[in-house]
């Protein structure tokens, strides 16, 4: 596809979510994990930060659009076609429920634009739609997505990979331990928040995706 990044660099097969708590004034983790990701390693970044309004979110893409990322590693934002815009970011990340990427894609043709899809019917939308890559989830038992239901499970992400070319990032309770199965199945990629959020442990983590998920 000519429009997009996707058909000139594959894109990274590890996708980290912010913790949705940062302050763009004080205690920014995410600069913390961006600055210790491993030189060889690129990742997808996705700034989710919905309780910040639209000054604070800017403020916080501006800062984290200035850290010296890994080479290939790309920065998005959740939904905010304008931040991203504003902030040089590499791409947008839409909910389920979001515009469709083929009516943001003639605004900003160079972003890459993501969905999140949870059915066949929501991937077929998205993938009509132009859609760059897929997360879908959640495919194993996280606390942050009980209220919306049980897991998909592995079987249920194996049977929407084979019915897309798209890249799909598998989410929701993914470790080292179940990625491996998550690949099994047919996804590109895996995406996760929690699993990250130990300081101590980040880079160790990264490491362990990167050997279990890489070609």
């Amino acid at each position: 596809m000519e429009h997009n990044k996707l058909s000139r660099t594959p894109l990274p097969r590890i996708f980290l979510i912010s913790s949705g708590e940062e302050d763009p004034d004080h205690n920014i983790r995410l600069a913390m994990q961006l600055s210790r990701l491993p030189r060889s390693i690129s990742c997808m970044v996705q700034i989710r930060e919905k309780q910040l309004d639209s000054r604070q979110l800017l403020a916080l893409a501006l800062e984290m659009r200035q850290v010296d990322l890994p080479e290939g590693t790309l920065l998005l934002v959740n939904e905010r076609i304008d931040i991203a815009l504003a902030a040089s970011l590499d791409g947008v990340h839409l909910p389920e429920s979001a515009c469709s990427p083929d009516k943001l894609r003639p605004v900003a043709p160079k972003l890459i634009f993501g969905c999140s899809v949870h059915s066949q019917k929501s991937l077929s939308i998205a993938e009509e739609s132009g859609a760059d890559y897929l997360l879908f989830g959640p495919v194993f038992d996280t606390p942050s997505k009980r209220r919306y239901g049980a897991p998909q499970g592995v079987k249920k992400l194996g049977e929407l990979c084979r019915t897309t070319k798209l890249p799909v990032f598998a989410l929701g309770g993914i470790t080292p331990d179940s990625a491996s199965r998550c690949m099994e199945a047919g996804a590109y990629g895996i995406a996760a928040l929690s699993i990250f959020q130990d300081p101590s442990r980040f880079v160790e983590t990264i490491e362990q995706f990167h050997h279990i998920i890489s070609p």
